[in-house]
């Protein structure tokens, strides 16, 4: 196994930077441990990857997050595609990436979907001024 692997993972707006070396199994999201991350939802959702490796991959390494950009969601969408891809580039296991897939496919590849811009002279994206002929 690598000593230290790097992996980005986006969403949104949302960058995540995932460092991933031998440890305890302490996981770190812009310096605070992940059980303390709130909202709990997001917190969850962080935690889908590490509870799909199990313990036995889980426990013997340290994992870092350095996220920005976006809102809470975003980062903690972003910051699970980095763990889980970085789960999957340290331990360079192709079952562990075949049950990533089969659970979520969002876990190893990226969501590509954006909010959509606003168009000029409008309030919105879809959204088109009234008219009035009074």
């Amino acid at each position: 196994m690598p000593s230290i692997v790097h992996i980005s993972g986006k969403r949104k707006r949302s960058i995540a930077r995932a460092t991933i070396r031998e440890g305890k199994g302490q996981v770190r999201i812009n310096s605070k441990l992940v059980s303390n991350y709130r909202p709990e939802l997001a917190m969850e959702r962080i935690m889908e990857p590490l509870q799909i490796a199990g313990d036995e991959i889980t426990k013997k390494v340290k994992i870092d997050v350095r996220v920005k950009g976006g809102g809470i969601m975003s980062q903690a969408e972003a910051s699970r595609l980095a763990i889980a891809r970085a789960l999957v580039a340290y331990t360079k296991n192709k079952e562990l990436e075949k049950e990533f897939m089969s659970y979520d496919r969002h876990l190893i590849v990226a969501d590509t979907r954006h909010k959509e811009a606003c168009k000029p002279n409008d309030s919105k994206a879809r959204k088109k001024r009234q008219k009035s002929y009074r």
